[in-house]
């Protein structure tokens, strides 16, 4: 497979959860989202597509180079770890905002924020250069951690 097409694929592949989360996301943000009582340190709507947009390239690159580094067969954990960080990724907008519940959705960035420092460490291994693009990822949901904690407890 040319290199190129497989960074596609990857990049498509990454894309899902942003998809999956736009589509249970859009109603509640015109709605429930804003008669939410949230922290002062909330960040303002707008930043959040284009944070999530740059995450989700530098998470399809980190997935690619490990490809490169290895097949997929040789990188199986780390896949395995991407794919399951992935997943949890994916459920967190249909929890929160679908279901309007962000306990549950607490639970599953906690889980999620495990999955990614797996990912990173199983990345490290293979190319430090692929962990290092993941680091921005988990800060990012170490803060929307914080904040989801912040919601549920506020509401």
């Amino acid at each position: 497979m040319k290199p190129w097409i497989a960074l596609a694929g990857f990049v498509a592949v990454c894309f899902v959860p942003a998809a999956l989360g736009a589509l249970f996301t859009s109603a509640s943000v015109a709605t429930w989202y804003p008669a939410l009582r949230k922290p002062v340190w909330t960040p303002p709507g707008w930043l959040f597509g284009p944070v999530w947009t740059v995450l989700y390239l530098a998470m399809a690159v980190a997935a690619w180079i490990v490809w490169r580094e290895r097949g997929l067969s040789e990188a199986k954990t780390a896949m395995v770890f991407f794919v399951l960080q992935l997943a949890l990724n994916a459920a967190w907008s249909p929890l929160f905002f679908g279901l309007r519940n962000p306990a549950a959705a607490f639970a599953d960035i906690l889980m999620l924020w495990l999955a990614i420092a797996a990912t990173i460490i199983a990345f490290w291994q293979i190319k430090p250069w692929a962990a290092i693009l993941l680091l921005p990822y988990w800060l990012w949901v170490s803060f929307a951690t914080g904040l989801n904690y912040a919601i549920w407890r506020m509401n």
